[in-house]
């Protein structure tokens, strides 16, 4: 049994405006002192973690801005972290970067040190809309990025793109989508925008400030990028996600299969032997933790049956594929009818589920209303 590693690097040049992820300017920051607590904290999994989940199916590098750190601040955490822990020789390990702090030296040593797949943050191919949202990028250095990371060796390569971006049209979003499938990556995500509280356009928003596209446009926003990523070779395997064949991102199937992995970082989230833990999110608190010889573990939750069960079916239901009814009754010893008695005849009879044998599946109908679809199997 193998699990999967994420590594959160709460450093950024400048926080965007949507974001609500923890993270901080890496100015003035003591990058060392960090990696050495992250090392600490790699080093206590690896001495209290069983053997077969100290094997590594995937590791991922996330943030904030992983490759804001410099290459032997990257170097280190690596070479510890293979130190420690078992990379399974087919072992995925992507790193999220913003094209503005990628260099040909920085992607040439990425890959020599055993990165195979880079997720870069486009978000849109716009200059008006990246200086909106608070990027520091712009779509030039997007596209030089890309052909940097084809020039060192990258074959796997996903762009994250966004949609439903304040004064965004649709004739905007499809000239991103366009260059986009012009560049022809392994992989592609794009996730609508969501207005979390406490961030600069959450609080723009409570006032009324921001002109974002409404439900109808976003719908079709949505029903673009479905449709030219699948009419140009890609398997829309996920609800945001498309990728060639046998380029799905691995690690990220971990998440929706609802399987094991193990967060490292502040506010990082870890779920191993049916408990779910959250690192404390504040950098100070963290490395005082760890430097006192404990785990930054602020908070833990220990997963019911039926919690696991719903987790496991509503995560499941993001993939294109669906549950599988035997791989359900493998993992929990009952039909999926005899989990969900009611909520699956209603979800079919609606029109939100499809039955293929083996598997239930959404909709294309119940793509764009998979929450809706989510929320009727939580307990």
């Amino acid at each position: 049994m193998s699990i999967a590693l994420y590594i959160h690097i709460p450093f950024c040049l400048r926080k965007c405006q949507y974001c609500d992820f923890y993270s901080i300017p890496v100015e003035s920051q003591d990058i060392d002192g960090f990696i050495q607590a992250l090392r600490r904290e790699l080093g206590l999994y690896a001495a209290q973690l069983p053997e077969e989940k100290r094997r590594l199916q995937s590791v991922y590098l996330g943030g904030g801005t992983p490759t804001c750190l410099s290459t032997r601040n990257l170097a280190c955490l690596l070479d510890d972290c293979r130190q420690r822990f078992d990379w399974l020789p087919e072992a995925e390990v992507t790193i999220e970067a913003n094209p503005g702090t990628l260099d040909q030296a920085k992607l040439e040593y990425l890959l020599a040190a055993g990165v195979n797949r880079l997720s870069l943050g486009v978000q849109t191919f716009d200059d008006r809309l990246l200086r909106n949202i608070g990027r520091i990028h712009s779509a030039e250095q997007a596209i030089e990025a890309y052909e940097m990371a084809s020039q060192a060796g990258f074959a796997n390569i996903n762009l994250d793109l966004m949609y439903g971006l304040p004064g965004q049209t649709l004739a905007d979003w499809e000239s991103t989508v366009k260059l986009a499938l012009e560049m022809a990556p392994a992989h592609l995500s794009a996730y609508s925008l969501k207005i979390e509280p406490g961030t600069p356009f959450g609080e723009r928003y409570a006032r009324g400030e921001l002109c974002l596209p409404d439900e109808d446009e976003e719908a079709a926003m949505y029903k673009i990028i479905i449709d030219q990523a699948v009419n140009h070779g890609y398997v829309h395997y996920e609800i945001s996600n498309f990728a060639r064949p046998g380029r799905e991102a691995r690690h990220n199937l971990t998440y929706w299969l609802n399987q094991e992995y193990l967060g490292v970082g502040p506010a990082a989230h870890s779920y191993v032997g049916g408990v779910r833990w959250a690192n404390l999110a504040d950098l100070d608190a963290y490395r005082a933790t760890l430097a006192s010889g404990l785990l930054p573990i602020a908070e833990r939750e220990t997963i019911t049956p039926e919690l696991e069960r719903a987790e496991t079916m509503f995560l499941g239901l993001r993939l294109l594929r669906g549950v599988s009814r035997s791989e359900w009754w493998q993992r929990f010893g009952l039909t999926l009818e005899e989990a969900y008695p009611t909520v699956i005849p209603r979800l079919l009879a609606q029109g939100l589920l499809s039955d293929h044998g083996d598997r239930l599946a959404l909709t294309r109908r119940g793509l764009f209303i998979a929450n809706d679809v989510f929320a009727a199997f939580l307990p």
